[in-house]
């Protein structure tokens, strides 16, 4: 079976599979090797400084041969930042979290596919409003800041709203059977994530990929704790999936009043400090239970593509 959807036609991809743009983890060597493998590659530019993102973008533009692209976070980003990654002439560039209205303007002039992501169906109208090519539908299973609504009903109901412009489904997809049921519900494809965080290929310490393995999907939760122990910015209406700590634990429901103590803060600063919490979340999707090796970004791609034609065709063939 081979895979032909909107998606795949529009970039001439083998498999209908994004790297999700994960900040500081999906760099232009983990991009540069989704694409080579037949999927779309997407850097992580996220809140990146100038330097990382000028390397990671150099990278995948030496080394990719086939389609790539950056993501940005909406919010945080300025639109001398997009005009410098055109520079780099990527296929793609996909907008998240905020409004995308200034930052579409030079993609669009440029050509350049643009793709942007919505967690409830008010920013998936914008997304349309703006001229989005590809619009992704996110699930609150998804690793890392979301929103609040399920893939399984919301991705359908974005497909109808947005047709007939392609939806990528994201949130909870690890394996090949996530990717069939997306493509059962109408996407044309899947923007996965934190399966590619255990890529030999991506920017995260071995002790990360090893929590993520080693965890399951009952040790994520979405909340604002993280965002509020580091003093990060991040907008209030997208809480993270992380995996749970003690700290984590101590604080989960009780957000308003860390905000409120600075001297939980500080402890949770002190903790990072002294080794005995990670410098940053551990951002991880809902069906990490999926996810039990580490492997090559290719050998990721392939199997995901494998398990999902086998899943389609034991249906299909099911009397």
């Amino acid at each position: 079976m081979t895979f032909r959807t909107d998606f795949t036609e529009l970039f001439s991809l083998n498999h209908p599979i994004a790297l999700a743009p994960m900040g500081g983890a999906s760099g232009g060597a983990l991009a540069a090797a989704v694409s080579n493998a037949g999927g779309l590659g997407l850097i992580g530019g996220g809140r990146a400084d100038r330097d990382w993102l000028e390397r990671e973008l150099a990278i995948a533009a030496t080394r990719a041969q086939r389609p790539w692209g950056i993501g940005f976070q909406s919010w945080a980003t300025e639109v001398a930042t997009i005009e410098r990654a055109l520079t780099f002439q990527p296929s793609a560039i996909m907008l998240s979290f905020g409004d995308p209205r200034q930052l579409a303007a030079p993609v669009r002039s440029a050509g350049v596919t643009l793709i942007v992501q919505a967690t409830d169906l008010t920013e998936a109208r914008q997304a349309m409003e703006v001229g989005a090519d590809i619009v992704v539908a996110q699930g609150t299973e998804a690793g890392g800041h979301g929103g609040g609504r399920s893939t399984l009903p919301f991705v359908p109901a974005v497909v109808d709203l947005v047709a007939p412009a392609p939806v990528l489904a994201a949130g909870g997809i690890a394996d090949g059977r996530g990717l069939a049921a997306a493509l059962a519900l109408g996407a044309a494809g899947a923007l996965i994530g934190t399966r590619f965080l255990v890529a030999f290929e991506a920017l995260v310490e071995p002790s990360v990929a090893k929590a993520i393995i080693d965890a399951a999907g009952e040790d994520t939760e979405r909340s604002r704790v993280s965002d509020i122990a580091r003093g990060s910015t991040w907008p209030a209406r997208y809480p993270a999936r992380t995996l749970r700590n003690s700290f984590f634990d101590r604080w989960y429901g009780r957000e308003d009043l860390l905000a409120a103590d600075s001297a939980a803060q500080q402890a949770y600063q002190d903790a990072v400090a002294s080794g005995d919490l990670p410098p940053e979340p551990i951002w991880a999707s809902e069906a990490i239970d999926l996810i039990t090796e580490p492997a090559s970004a290719a050998d990721i791609v392939a199997g995901l593509s494998a398990q999902a034609q086998a899943a389609l065709s034991a249906i299909i063939s099911t009397p």
